[in-house]
């Protein structure tokens, strides 16, 4: 459940006035680690911290220096992300694609969502032998063909309703 600034800068200042973590943690139904992150960034970024995160573009020399520190040095979680500005889920994301890949997975650049679409119409080829033209222009001749069987089908469907309603069919 997503919490409002005013909600986060309710439950902090409880917290810093000296209601237990416990009581808060029972009181509002959130978890330890939550509470004491949210004490950490009010500490270190003031009433600023408590806001939603901005997702900024980290490079990917820095997430494996930070993936690093965490994995081979000992650094905790909560003291890289509230360090950093960093969200959590992004940071466990790092680390189990590096302990499974390897440092290298993550410089690896990749575009999240589905592909663009070329909406531009393909690009038209001349034919290069004779057989190839005739073969283009006898394919345009039949879309051409059945187009203007379709045409002179509603033209005919027109005139039969008109027919029922009692009208006498347009000269269009």
């Amino acid at each position: 459940m997503k919490r409002t600034f005013t909600e986060k800068l309710k439950i902090v200042s409880q917290a810093l006035s000296g209601v237990p973590q416990s009581r808060l943690c029972a009181q509002y139904h959130l978890g330890q680690h939550y509470l004491e992150n949210l004490i950490d960034r009010y500490r270190k970024y003031g009433e600023g911290g408590l806001y939603s995160k901005s997702q900024k573009k980290i490079s990917s020399d820095f997430k494996i220096k930070l993936v690093r520190d965490f994995i081979e040095k000992g650094v905790s979680l909560r003291h890289i992300c509230n360090e950093n500005d960093i969200s959590r889920t992004a940071f466990e994301t790092w680390v189990r694609k590096a302990r499974s890949h390897g440092y290298d997975s993550l410089r690896a650049i990749k575009r999240r969502g589905r592909p663009p679409k070329d909406m531009a119409r393909p690009k038209k080829r001349e034919p290069q032998t004779e057989l190839e033209k005739l073969q283009a222009e006898n394919l345009r001749l039949r879309a051409e063909n059945a187009l203007l069987k379709k045409v002179k089908a509603l033209v005919e469907e027109q005139e039969a309703r008109a027919r029922l309603n009692g009208q006498k069919p347009s000269t269009n």
